[in-house]
């Protein structure tokens, strides 16, 4: 998900209280809280430094974010260093490519919307217990709770997670969620629609890149399954963002092309 603005959220969660004084569960229901408002309301735009790495389809490159969608500006991929031409006609093919960047805007919203509802579940789906306070923050374990009952396919994965998330007291902004799935889960009779196998991780961190703002700077994702009996799922991605700058909100993609051009590697 993407660092969002917020200003005056804290007003609407109670921001004078510490997060000593609350139960575990009430410092979730706040952060769940401040990152949908953040969510809500946030219009910024980031240029950013980004290395993916995913099986068969490793990418070093830098991102700018716009209106009408994000510009890649890739430096290398599968470890293969692209010449200037082909990075600028890569960009130059999305810009001038409408259908491509409504594809990608359409994935954005879904992406938006599955995050939004994950989120609305947290305070209900697991066990909260709080595990320590440091340098501003709180760290909070969670585990299934067995009177959740999960209302879709997604979010049945949740009645297998166990781990910690860590929330910035000062914002009640979610700063780190790691954990593992501790028994596999299978969707459909006997798993014919999907079986994720038990032991794999993940983990997210998540950094303040300027006033109010957070984005994901990390996300470590390792699981493995099945799907339809025999293809298999294999969620394996590695993500590093930094160099972090905003944007001008109204940025065009051929600005965007620009700025990405003058980066260095």
């Amino acid at each position: 998900m993407r660092g969002r603005r917020v200003l005056a959220w804290a007003v609407m969660v109670g921001a004078c209280a510490s997060a000593s004084a609350l139960d575990p569960k009430e410092i979730v229901q706040q952060a769940v809280t401040a990152e949908l408002y953040a969510n809500d309301h946030d219009n910024s735009r980031w240029l950013y430094y980004d290395i993916n790495n995913k099986p068969g389809n490793d990418v070093t490159q830098w991102v700018a974010e716009t209106p009408n969608g994000d510009l890649h500006r890739v430096l290398e991929l599968n470890g293969r260093k692209l010449p200037q031409y082909e990075q600028h006609s890569r960009m130059e093919a999305f810009i001038h490519n409408p259908s491509a960047q409504a594809r990608q805007r359409r994935s954005g919203q879904h992406d938006d919307q599955q995050t939004t509802q994950m989120l609305d579940l947290l305070p209900n789906a697991f066990i909260w217990t709080e595990t320590g306070q440091r340098e501003g923050e709180t760290t909070l374990h969670f585990k299934p709770s067995p009177n959740f009952s999960p209302p879709t396919w997604e979010s049945r994965v949740f009645a297998a997670m166990e781990g910690d998330m860590t929330v910035q007291d000062a914002q009640h902004r979610i700063v780190s969620l790691k954990g593992r799935l501790i028994h596999s889960v299978k969707f459909g009779l006997l798993g014919l629609f999907g079986d994720l196998q038990s032991g794999g991780s993940f983990n997210v961190e998540r950094r303040q890149v300027g006033p109010n703002e957070w984005q994901i700077t990390q996300t470590h994702i390792h699981i493995q399954g099945h799907s339809l009996i025999f293809r298999t799922i294999s969620e394996q991605e590695d993500e590093v963002k930094s160099r972090f700058h905003e944007l001008p909100g109204d940025l065009s993609l051929l600005q965007a092309e620009k700025i990405l051009m003058d980066q260095s590697h």
